[in-house]
């Protein structure tokens, strides 16, 4: 009888642990099931994935009347994605050569590297070696956006030089974007202008700025960021979002290996212009000789 007790008793765990770990599997499954749901109901969209492998070049031709424009070309094999970059409807998209003396003061190539992930990769490389008669630069642009008035997240791996982030009062421009009709001085535009930065302060210690402007001179609103530090001669994470509206619901986030660099909540346009053209690697300022890598860009309609 004592042994009919004992077999009974055992029956009876075994059916509780049974019961155990049939509801574990059960929760684990509808974890499994909920985070998928938000992952699929997230509902932003990828328009462009590239790291320029594979078949991807820069085309040396100087085409007549395009301002100097050089095109990125081919298809990254990796990721199935053409260039130009023609997100939003854009076209001619291109790397710029502005006041460049004949691409002495500013270059720009596909070059093979060592990637964060520390394999061999193809990255885009733009060198700034001096200023040259105004405003020298040489960066990619995606140009003639149809359909402005989108929200957008950018991300891209960027790998910067030590020595031009520690000189005195000095900046460099990484990223902006500018809407139809932008100020560009004369006091007669009606757009706006997103910008990032990397300024340096008297000691030449590196901080990253970020502003909102109707031209160069007036800003709407600007975020300095002293506590997260600037990455040299190291890969690190940028990710840009902006949700476009001319209104207090418009919002624009910047964050660097994760970390919110800054958050403004307020209009990302002015008179409701639409977004003209992104300079998505830009190459721009007076901190020189400056060179920087780019790798992996993507490009999605919300955040994904």
């Amino acid at each position: 009888m004592a042994y009919a007790n004992r077999s009974g008793a055992n029956f009876r765990k075994m059916k509780l642990l049974s019961l155990i770990i049939f509801i574990g599997i059960i929760l684990l499954n509808l974890s499994c099931t909920k985070e998928n749901i938000e992952e699929v109901s997230n509902g932003a969209n990828l328009l462009f994935k590239s790291g320029f492998e594979n078949d991807v070049y820069i085309d040396a031709t100087a085409y007549t009347g395009s301002e100097d424009y050089r095109y990125i070309r081919g298809i990254d094999n990796e990721t199935n994605y053409s260039w130009p970059i023609n997100i939003l409807g854009a076209s001619e998209s291109a790397l710029h050569y502005i006041s460049d003396n004949n691409h002495s003061a500013v270059s720009a190539e596909l070059q093979t590297v060592v990637d964060h992930n520390g394999n061999t990769t193809t990255a885009l490389f733009q060198k700034e070696n001096y200023q040259y008669d105004g405003d020298t630069q040489c960066p990619y642009e995606i140009l003639d956006i149809k359909d402005g008035k989108k929200d957008l997240y950018i991300k891209f791996w960027m790998k910067i030089d030590s020595t031009s982030i520690h000189q005195p009062d000095k900046w460099r421009a990484i990223f902006e974007y500018k809407t139809k009709d932008y100020d560009l001085g004369d006091d007669k535009g009606t757009g706006y202008r997103l910008i990032a930065f990397i300024y340096t302060d008297s000691n030449g210690d590196p901080y990253w700025h970020i502003q909102g402007d109707e031209n160069p001179e007036n800003s709407i609103w600007e975020i300095d960021n002293f506590d997260i530090p600037v990455p040299e001669n190291e890969w690190f994470l940028t990710e840009f979002y902006w949700k476009w509206s001319d209104d207090f619901d418009g919002q624009t986030i910047w964050k660097i290996n994760h970390n919110t660099v800054a958050e403004y909540n307020g209009a990302t346009t002015r008179n409701s212009k639409a977004i003209d053209f992104i300079i998505l690697s830009q190459i721009y300022g007076d901190a020189n000789p400056k060179h920087q890598w780019i790798d992996d860009i993507e490009i999605w309609d919300d955040i994904p």
